[in-house]
């Protein structure tokens, strides 16, 4: 059984480092830890977990969830109506939004960061969600065309295309109305995520004005004022050469950042800690307990728990220490109380590169799908979870972690099947020729060196990867060449397409398959394997239009089928578990719920 063996002043002045708390600033009322700090808090910029959840602190959009059971509540919107054909949503905005300036939260506030969620110049991984909006799609491959051929336009000439294109249209300055090519089942779902946040104006773009008409500004909303009076835009331009909207982000640091949600950002001390206050102008202060949020980036795992061992936090966001399994024991016996595990709506996966060519301009073994399917069929995932991982996990074989989705049920992919992966590499022109436990092809070339990139900032994936270049090669006799990085050079890489196989994790966004089966279209912006299979895209596309459920959950199995007995762009190893620390007498509010979306601001501390 695991205990704590490190001297208790050791771990005071581990603790003093890492938090590097300023003495004369008195202990937030919610302390938390992550293990890696925020990306950007630009919504239509997000992806991540950890930037969603601050982004729920300081942003408010049109609706949210309910984080116990994941219904949809009213927030910046008091009101909605749904037409009967289901492809007209009217929201009404509350007349007493504010943003953190004390100007009024409008429509127009909404339409605009749509308009940068689903302009390619973002770079957003979610503008294909809204691609259901009329006019959308054909927006975004207007824009696109304009920047292939780098043809330049004014801000304004961008933005009046995109009004008379897409159906996102300003009723009046609280009513916002947004008109679909479809129905779409899940789309209040989505627009419930942090990338359909408000952001203002005059704050992204950063508006110079003078000071006799920054306090007209306010009152009168951007949308009314004379563009003429603004002296210059700091963070946003058009390059002259090739026609793309450049965004600095200098916006959305403590100085400049604009919020509308319960809370406004105080401080960011970047890889150190993250400072909330209540925002004044919030519209309902009662919505929360609690008056400041402390954010604290403490990328060692160890020293996370110590912290909170230490009584530095109220509440670890993940545990990732090798002794995990043994604290999960504990909690069994009843000899620990502050650890919860519970299942997640996210498979832990390993994702192919299947582009033809590497960075390296060789040819790519992994563009073969007969290649991919040998690598699955040779991993032994129960030897993983009960070795590496040691959480004992429950294994998959296909990406939608099973029973999830009322009415989808469960896919069965690719097992573990070591003599036909050995058939299957050698389908695909790969065998020991001469005996000598080289395999190569016909040519006499030896299989490449497999560049296998997994993160460093947890252990989690240093095992995983050691286990699976063991397997292989005692399976298929390849060998594997480890690469491990920090996560803001991994994402780099990723997306890059700088890697063989990349360790990855997914959660859905929302409660339908798509959440899952749409990152394996070849236009999707989370489509980091690079895998393109324009068959694959017209089935997704026809599933979209049918209209009777059970058909259309039929023909979306049918399609992860496929993905996972014949194509396999990645090896799925397990739906993954979450694990906590905090102290379940005393924080109130943190919810359990797979979806893993936290709302701090629903936190309460016993004695606050």
């Amino acid at each position: 059984m695991f205990r704590l063996l490190v001297p208790v002043a050791f771990v005071v002045a581990v603790v003093a480092c890492v938090i590097g708390l300023d003495t004369k600033k008195p202990r937030a009322d919610f302390v938390f830890i992550n293990s890696g700090d925020v990306f950007t808090l630009d919504p239509q910029r997000m992806s991540w977990l950890s930037d969603m959840q601050i982004a729920y602190c300081l942003y408010e959009g049109l609706v949210r969830w309910n984080t116990e059971d994941f219904s949809i509540e009213p927030a910046g919107a008091e009101d909605f109506t749904v037409s009967e054909d289901g492809l007209t949503y009217t929201f009404f905005l509350r007349e007493d939004a504010r943003w953190s300036n004390g100007a009024r939260v409008t429509a127009q506030d909404f339409r605009y960061a749509w308009m940068r969620l689903l302009t390619p110049d973002t770079s957003s991984d979610y503008s294909n969600f809204f691609y259901s909006i009329r006019g959308a799609r054909e927006f975004w491959d207007w824009r696109t065309e304009q920047l292939k051929n780098s043809v330049v336009h004014s801000l304004s000439f961008i933005e009046d295309a995109f009004n008379s294109m897409v159906g996102i249209q300003v009723l009046k300055d609280t009513v916002l109305q947004i008109t679909l090519d479809r129905p779409v089942p899940y789309f209040l779902d989505q627009v419930a995520l942090a990338v359909c946040s408000p952001v203002y104006r005059p704050a992204v773009e950063g508006w110079v004005v003078d000071n006799d008409k920054q306090a007209v500004l306010i009152e009168n909303g951007w949308f009314h004022f004379d563009e003429n009076s603004i002296i210059k835009k700091n963070w946003t331009s058009v390059d002259e050469t090739t026609g793309r909207i450049q965004q600095q982000y200098f916006w959305a640091r403590p100085e400049y950042i604009v919020c509308n949600g319960p809370f406004v950002l105080e401080s960011w001390r970047y890889k150190r800690d993250m400072w909330m206050e209540r925002n004044p102008f919030y519209h309902s202060p009662e919505i929360t307990s609690i008056d400041s949020i402390h954010g604290i980036t403490v990328a060692d795992s160890n020293t996370a728990v110590l912290a909170f061992e230490g009584g530095e936090a109220d509440w670890l966001s993940s545990v990732n220490v090798d002794y995990q399994s043994d604290m999960l024991q504990q909690k069994n016996s009843g000899a620990r109380t502050n650890i919860h595990a519970f299942p997640t709506f996210g498979t832990d996966f390993f994702s192919f590169n299947c582009r033809p060519v590497l960075q390296n301009g060789k040819k790519n073994p992994f563009t073969n799908p007969a290649v991919r399917r040998a690598l699955v069929l040779a991993t032994d995932r129960e030897a993983i979870v009960k070795h590496a991982t040691r959480l004992n996990e429950p294994t998959v074989t296909s990406f939608v972690p099973p029973f999830s989705i009322v009415g989808y049920g469960e896919v069965e992919g690719l097992g573990f099947d070591p003599v036909r992966a050995a058939n299957e590499l050698l389908l695909a022109g790969w065998e020991d020729r001469n005996g000598d436990g080289v395999i190569e092809d016909s040519d006499g070339n030896p299989f490449p060196s497999i560049d296998l990139l997994y993160t460093t900032n947890t252990p989690r994936y240093k095992w995983v990867s050691l286990e699976l270049r063991d397997q292989w090669k005692k399976h298929l006799g390849v060998h594997v060449e480890l690469r491990g990085t920090d996560n803001k050079f991994f994402s780099a890489d990723l997306r890059s397409g700088n890697f063989m196989i990349a360790r990855g994790r997914w959660y859905g966004d929302y409660g339908d398959p798509t959440t899952f089966l749409d990152v394996f279209r070849s236009d999707n912006g989370n489509n980091d394997r690079g895998y393109v299979n324009e068959r694959i895209d017209e089935e997704l596309d026809k599933a979209e239009l049918e209209r009777n459920p059970e058909k259309r959950m039929a023909m979306l199995r049918s399609i992860e089928e496929e993905l996972f007995t014949e194509e396999v762009p990645m090896l799925v190893i397990c739906q993954l578990l979450q694990l906590y620390m905090y102290d379940p007498e005393r924080i109130f509010g943190l919810t359990e719920h797979p979806r893993l979306v936290q709302h701090l601001w629903r936190v309460i501390v016993s004695g606050n």
